[in-house]
C-alpha cells in the first residue's frame, strides 16, 4: 500500500492497459479504466486540492486517455463524487465487518467500540481519501454537499440501529430523538476533520476513546470516564 493509501494508488509512469488481440477483453479494460480513474482523482485532489486538480492530472495518474475519461465521467466533479462514494462504501463495509467479527452475544459497548475503531482505522490507512472526504468535499460544490449530507445521515441511521438493538438489553438507556443521532454523526465528523485538516492523520485512531465516550454519554446516559489526566479539571468523580 502506498503512503497515501490504496484508494489513491496511481499508475503514473507505468504502462497503459494492454489492448488488442493479446490484451484484455473490452469489458475488463473498461472496468480497469474506471478503477484507475477513481484512484487517480483521489490522489490528484490530495496532492493539489479539489479546485486545482484537473482532468489532465487524473488521466495522467490513471494512464488512460482523455477519451476514456469522458467515456466514464462527464467531468472532474462526476469522477470525484464517484470516487468518494465508492470509498465511503468500502469504509462502511469494513465497519460492518468489524462488528460481525464479534461473538453474537458481545456487549453493545464492545460492538460500538469495534465499529468506531474500524472507522477511524480505515481513515488512518487511507489518508488521501480522508482528506478528500473531510476537507475537499465541503468545497466541491452543491452535489458534493448533498453527498456529504447523505454520509452523515447514513452514520446517524447506523447509530440509531445500534442504539435500538442495545436498548432491548439496557432498558435504562434513554430514548433519544433523530437529531441526537445526527448530532453525534456531525460531532464525530468534526473531530476527524480537525485532525485531517491539520495533517495529523496519524492521530485519528487516538480519537477512539473520545468518540466512544461521547456516544455512550448521549445514547446510554453514562458519565464521562474518570479520572482525568493529572492537572486537568474537565472530569470530576
Amino acid at each position: 500500500m502506498g503512503q497515501e493509501g490504496v484508494l489513491a494508488g496511481t499508475h503514473e509512469g507505468e504502462p497503459g492497459l494492454p489492448r488488442g488481440r493479446s490484451g484484455l477483453p473490452a469489458e475488463a479494460v473498461r472496468a480497469a479504466q474506471r478503477d484507475r480513474l477513481l484512484r487517480s482523482v483521489i490522489a490528484a485532489v490530495a496532492r493539489t486540492g479539489y479546485a486545482n486538480a484537473t482532468v489532465a492530472d487524473i488521466v495522467r495518474g490513471a494512464r488512460v486517455s482523455r477519451a476514456a475519461f469522458y467515456a466514464h465521467f462527464s467531468d472532474k466533479e462526476d469522477c470525484f463524487l464517484a470516487a468518494t462514494w465508492e470509498g465511503g462504501l468500502l469504509m462502511v463495509g469494513q465497519v460492518s465487518a468489524a462488528a460481525r467479527r464479534l461473538p453474537p452475544a458481545a456487549p453493545a459497548q464492545d460492538v460500538l467500540r469495534a465499529s468506531i475503531a474500524a472507522f477511524l482505522g480505515f481513515l488512518a490507512a487511507e489518508p488521501a481519501f480522508a482528506r478528500a472526504f473531510y476537507v475537499d468535499m465541503p468545497a466541491a460544490g452543491r452535489r458534493a454537499a448533498r453527498q456529504s449530507e447523505a454520509g452523515l445521515r447514513s452514520f446517524a441511521r447506523s447509530n440509531r440501529a445500534w442504539h435500538e438493538r442495545a436498548r432491548r438489553d439496557h432498558q435504562g438507556w434513554p430514548a433519544v430523538p433523530w437529531e441526537a443521532y445526527y448530532a453525534l454523526a456531525g460531532a464525530t465528523a468534526a473531530l476527524v476533520r480537525a485532525e485531517v485538516s491539520h495533517d495529523r492523520i496519524e492521530a485519528v485512531p487516538a480519537l477512539e476513546d473520545t468518540v466512544v465516550a461521547l456516544h455512550l454519554a448521549v445514547l446510554a446516559g453514562q458519565p464521562w470516564p474518570c479520572p482525568p489526566p493529572p492537572g486537568s479539571a474537565y472530569c470530576n468523580s
